[in-house]
């Protein structure tokens, strides 16, 4: 594994997307099979173990790293960038919680975690776990219905919410490794887009974990969340989304520029409809990155708006990831439904960031109690 620092990784990605990622990215698509082979060459390259502690051998990233990362592998394969946004997430969370030795794995890219939040029960409001933990002793028992879970039956490890225990507190978090008896991959994913994430349910019926797997407090996991995971899974979404924007526009500049009327002797380029309509879908574009930017800078500074931000981020940079998906199929015509163009494949990426928890709807929610002075949930969940 690469034992560079947490400056010096993007030569480093840019070469795993080169000769890995990108060339594979139609085909996890048409499959829908996990992208193992792209995991095994980030974690190679030391790209998983990027917000691992260098005290465990990790690179020491900060969340402008993690976006940029999460941002590249996006604009080459949206399957594998969210496969590796949930493993930060989960990595966040590890980090502040977990065992030195699952973390110093995770630093080696030997060990791939996510969420598993989600659930049957309660849908995408993740605030509201379903699933139980039980147990007086040094054995707690889960069981659960999860669903979506990113990476199901192909991560090593989840970081798992349940209600407490036994103290007061809306969840627990939990890691829950993957080869745990009474855990199974309860279904088949055959998405509109991600085709190749393993977004599956996972059922838990009398999953026995160490009382030591509790990740943080009893009755914590809603703050440990909120303060520490979804920072890292709200600006990496968007930044997913971002990227999946510019490649969406580059790929609308080659065909704009590369594609001539004939009869006209001029590029669709020179035409001044569509240039108008790509100069505002860019721009729309560029408000999505500076945004992302934006709240970036307002989480490493600690500004009294970084909250606010980090609510706001992954709605704005998915709804304008999605309208100029849209935009760019009707810029690119009959062209664009051809997969390989590679337009069509990412427009229906981009539908999926807007519907993951928290949805859209909820983070608006959420955005107007923060600025009306209201708390962000009713009531304890």
């Amino acid at each position: 594994m690469s034992t560079a620092t947490s400056t010096d990784y993007r030569a480093t990605l840019e070469a795993v997307i080169a000769t890995t990622i990108a060339p594979a990215a139609a085909e996890v698509d048409r499959t829908g099979a996990y992208p193992r082979a792209a995991l095994d060459a980030l974690g190679e390259a030391g790209i998983l173990g990027l917000l691992s502690a260098t005290e465990v051998g990790g690179r020491g990233g900060t969340l402008l790293d993690a976006a940029d990362v999460v941002e590249q592998l996006a604009s080459a394969c949206g399957s594998t960038a969210m496969v590796v946004l949930m493993h930060y997430a989960a990595t966040s969370a590890l980090e502040a919680h977990g065992p030195r030795e699952v973390r110093a794995a995770i630093a080696r890219g030997e060990h791939v975690s996510t969420l598993a939040f989600s659930e049957a029960g309660s849908r995408s409001h993740f605030w509201a776990p379903m699933s139980t933990a039980r147990g007086d002793g040094t054995t707690v028992r889960l069981d659960a219905r999860k669903s979506w879970v990113t990476s199901a039956g192909e991560a090593d490890s989840y970081v798992w919410s349940s209600t407490p225990l036994a103290a007061d507190g809306p969840m627990t978090l939990w890691l829950v490794p993957s080869e745990t008896a009474g855990l199974r991959v309860a279904g088949q994913f055959d998405g509109v887009g991600l085709r190749g994430n393993a977004s599956r349910p996972i059922v838990a019926e009398g999953v026995e974990v160490p009382r030591e797997a509790m990740l943080g407090d009893d009755g914590a996991g809603l703050d440990i969340a909120l303060g520490t995971v979804l920072p890292v899974f709200l600006t990496g979404n968007a930044a997913f989304s971002v990227g999946l924007t510019t490649a969406l526009l580059d790929e609308a500049a080659t065909h704009l520029t590369n594609t001539r009327l004939e009869h006209l002797d001029q590029t669709l380029a020179e035409q001044p409809v569509a240039r108008a309509e790509y100069a505002r879908l860019r721009t729309r574009g560029d408000e999505a990155r500076a945004f992302l930017a934006d709240t970036l800078v307002a989480v490493a500074t600690g500004r009294p708006d970084a909250t606010l931000r980090v609510l706001q981020v992954k709605a704005v940079a998915s709804e304008v990831s999605s309208e100029v998906a849209d935009g760019v199929m009707r810029l690119c015509g009959g062209a664009a439904f051809r997969k390989e163009l590679g337009v069509e494949r990412r427009f229906r990426d981009t539908l999926a960031a807007r519907v993951m928890a928290p949805t859209t709807p909820a983070l608006r929610d959420f955005v107007g109690r923060a600025t009306l002075g209201l708390p962000l949930f009713d009531e304890a969940p």
